[in-house]
């Protein structure tokens, strides 16, 4: 298997409302007098083929200022492991969607982005289904199609995606008898939906065009 790769290459964080001081109001050491004044973030955390990186920079706030949010994804999965992309490779996502979804380093990068907006639940689900297809036994068919019903389809669900009616109605007649395909039409929505919605901003992102600056950067050194 492939070494996971870290690119090392450091990237602005997406822009979000401000973060509020884990403080009282009423706080008046000069502790907190302190971080108040300072209350400047540090460089951020590296990108990471992996994305198991954190800032550790002022936990407790920052768990704080999460839990105020309605974040949609409590517990994220590790990423695909892959190996590190050629400059011709990263350069090639920006020219066709399906050569990014074709690629685990590219799945990687795009769903590092879909997390900062908030949508990741799209490509796990899409990946999900890509696992359902390569099942051949009925068992864990039916088991992983429930599973992927009761974390993407269920309303009821945290990370539950976007689909029309139709294909709803579709899925629940379905899932009486479980198929590797019984979300294939709620998959090719959702791959929709991310190259129509989320790919031409993934282009003109931070964290892609980093990644193209770096890629180029070792490519020219070696």
């Amino acid at each position: 298997m492939p070494t996971v790769y870290e690119v090392g290459k450091q990237y602005p964080d997406p822009e979000y409302p401000e973060r509020p001081l884990p403080m009282s109001r009423h706080e008046t050491s000069p502790t907190a007098l302190q971080r108040a004044s300072t209350n400047q973030r540090p460089n951020p955390c590296c990108f990471c083929w992996c994305c198991c990186c954190s800032c550790s920079w002022n936990e407790d706030r920052e768990r704080a200022w999460r839990a105020s949010r309605e974040t949609k994804l409590e517990t994220i999965p590790n990423c695909e492991a892959c190996s590190k992309p050629t400059t011709e490779e990263v350069k090639g996502w920006a020219q066709s969607f399906d050569k990014l979804m074709k690629n685990p380093a590219g799945r990687n990068v795009f769903r590092e982005f879909l997390r900062t907006e908030y949508s990741e639940e799209n490509m796990l689900f899409w990946l999900a289904c890509e696992e359902l297809k390569s099942e051949c036994n009925k068992q864990s068919i039916e088991e992983k199609a429930r599973v992927i019903y009761e974390d993407y389809i269920s309303i009821l669900s945290p990370k539950e995606v976007s689909l029309d009616s139709r294909v709803r109605e579709g899925i629940n007649c379905k899932m009486q008898e479980p198929s590797p395909h019984t979300f294939d039409d709620a998959q090719l929505q959702i791959y929709t939906l991310m190259h129509r919605d989320s790919y031409p901003r993934f282009l003109s992102s931070a964290i892609y065009k980093s990644l193209v600056q770096s890629v180029s950067r070792s490519s020219s050194e070696s």
